[in-house]
């Protein structure tokens, strides 16, 4: 691997991987359209999952299947490839061990092959149910998923504005070549491609989307390329061969014994890691001498956190609710804007980053503009516009006006002295460190059932139940005894709402009008609620305008949802400014 030395300015290879060990646990990286760069992605992929890291890659650079080769004949395409780094994925585990690869794939909507692409892993899960109907072991590492194509990695789409609006017109859309100047390919209707996505989603959960509109609008570096991909779990978005150290927070532990949240300590956390992020930036390995050096050049963070389902629940308020999203958005504009603050804090004595003021970087050597100063302020600032469409009630007005103190205090500085960091914060998923922190929800997930079940990739099966339900029911009134009495039941009947047994109904002891404070994202076996879909899509526009990157969570919907209704969502999302979803 690589790292930056910094006595000589530029990446050099490690003596050994322990030395400088790989730290990020997500990158971007770009390919070209020719079979040596494409044969190295796969190289590179391969060394990252060695590691445990995952990886994002666009394929749009690559020629489709309709263009033309340069000595003659026709390009196999992008999909063909992708079997490729298919298998490469299935074959290197995660971190040499059993969890999988984690890898992104994405192509943009006027790509010649976005439709295959869109179609790509419908026709494989098909594939896979005929496998199943013939006996063949149906469970995720079985014999019938394992017989199929493009099963280690996310599809999505990159939908532009001009693609979304097409599609809601009913009017035509035009693939181009990659090649040739961009020349037209093949005319399609964008309402029916957009519909094929929502089916694909439908029929095996990909492809996802990603909106390029609010993606480039909220780019802190357009001076240096676009935005083309992300990485696997779609929260680290920026540039291509560049990489993000992840970290996150635990919410419920900033929950004071008086119902407070502790902003003071909260603020001091997010000093803590940003400064230590920032130092394993030169001070880890890299696949490539490209990251290394982009690595060292933009320095982008993921800072995080995890438990705010059992946070919003602790204070008796429903996730889908106004005020839960209030509180969601207070809290997670304070960590960015203090993160933003603190980077300035390090840019004014360690300078900000190389990226700032230069916008070349290590495969960028004539960028559109001359630096990033602008779009880099021009973003901080919308972040400190949002803020104002935050509408908590008084309980949590202090942590709004936190939060304008915050993004002042972060606009301010860097006026003066710039930012140490290109990005600072993510909302990733949290799905392993959840459970090493005792959290009982991940990232900004509401808890997907009160008593859950995990299969473990390794074999055997964890029972988990929410520990937070005794203290929003604290919060709601309910006296030590009825807490005793519905935990019981949660325990015993795997929800908290009432059941009937043996044609007896039993009560669980909860008044109706609290059972929204409980829903989950999944409806219980022996219960008949859950929350909404639209609810998700309400959270994370309620996060979103204050993360430098996106969000990773998913959009749960019932299994009785629509093709149309999956394509709505995706519309709504678009509206919302989200910047990626997955259903």
């Amino acid at each position: 691997n690589w790292f930056y030395d910094r006595k000589i300015g530029k990446a050099e290879r490690g003596a050994t991987q322990y030395e400088y060990p790989q730290c990020s646990a997500c990158f971007i990286q770009s390919v070209d359209d020719n079979m040596e760069d494409i044969m190295r992605l796969a190289a590179s992929e391969a060394m990252l999952f060695k590691f445990g890291s995952g990886t994002g890659t666009d394929l749009s650079p690559l020629r489709s299947s309709k263009e033309k080769l340069s000595g003659g004949g026709r390009p196999s395409g992008p999909m063909s490839f992708l079997k490729v780094y298919d298998q490469v994925a299935n074959v290197v585990k995660s971190g040499g061990k059993t969890r999988r690869a984690a890898k992104m794939n994405t192509l943009r909507d006027w790509h010649g092959d976005i439709e295959e692409f869109i179609d790509a892993k419908q026709k494989e899960e098909k594939k896979a149910w005929a496998l199943i109907e013939q006996g063949y072991d149906g469970s995720y590492n079985g014999d019938a998923y394992g017989s199929v194509m493009y099963q280690n990695e996310n599809l999505s789409v990159r939908a532009g504005d001009e693609f979304m609006e097409a599609a809601l017109a009913g009017k035509e859309w035009w693939t181009r070549s990659v090649t040739n100047g961009g020349k037209p390919l093949e005319k399609k209707d964008a309402a029916r491609l957009l519909l094929k996505i929502a089916e694909g989603t439908w029929i095996c959960g990909d492809p996802g989307m990603q909106y390029d509109g609010p993606i480039q609008k909220w780019h802190t570096c357009k001076g240096t390329e676009p935005i083309h991909s992300t990485n696997p779990c779609s929260e680290y978005v920026f540039i291509n061969n560049t990489a993000c150290n992840l970290a996150s927070l635990n919410l419920i532990k900033f929950k004071r014994e008086d119902g407070t949240f502790d902003v003071d300590r909260f603020k001091a956390a997010v000093r803590i890691f940003i400064t230590a992020q920032e130092i394993v930036v030169d001070n880890a390995s890299y696949p490539t001498k490209d990251i290394a050096e982009n690595s060292h050049i933009f320095r982008t963070l993921g800072l995080g956190y995890a438990n705010l389902g059992s946070l919003i629940m602790s204070y008796g308020l429903p996730y889908d609710s106004d005020e839960g999203r209030a509180l969601a958005g207070a809290i997670t504009a304070i960590m960015t804007g203090h993160a933003y603050e603190q980077s300035a804090e390090i840019a004014a004595n360690m300078g900000p980053f190389p990226g700032y003021r230069n916008a070349r970087c290590a495969h960028v050597r004539t960028p559109p503009h001359a630096d990033n100063v602008k779009s880099m302020l021009g973003v901080v600032q919308l972040h400190r516009d949002a803020v104002e469409d935050i509408h908590p009630s008084a309980e949590f007005g202090y942590l709004k006006n936190e939060a304008r103190h915050c993004w002042d205090r972060a606009l301010a500085r860097g006026r003066e002295s710039g930012y140490r960091n290109a990005q600072v914060t993510v909302l990733a998923p949290t799905g392993t460190i959840a459970f090493l922190m005792d959290c009982d929800t991940t990232g900004i997930e509401p808890d997907i059932a009160l008593v859950k079940y995990k299969l473990l990739a390794g074999g055997g099966m964890l029972k988990i139940v929410n520990r937070g339900v005794p203290q929003a029911l604290r919060r709601l009134g309910y006296n030590a005894k009825e807490i005793e009495g519905i935990v019981a039941h949660v325990e015993k009947c795997d929800t908290i709402e009432d059941v009937e047994e043996n044609g007896a109904a039993i009560s669980s002891g909860l008044k109706a009008e609290h059972l929204p404070v409980f829903d989950s994202a999944f409806k219980p076996h022996r219960g008949k609620r859950s929350i909404g879909y639209w609810a998700h899509l309400k959270m994370m526009a309620a996060a979103q305008p204050f993360i430098s990157g996106a969000i990773s969570k998913t959009v749960n919907m019932p299994n009785e949802s629509t093709v149309e209704q999956i394509r709505d969502t995706y519309v709504q999302a678009w509206k919302m400014g989200l910047k990626c979803v997955a259903i």
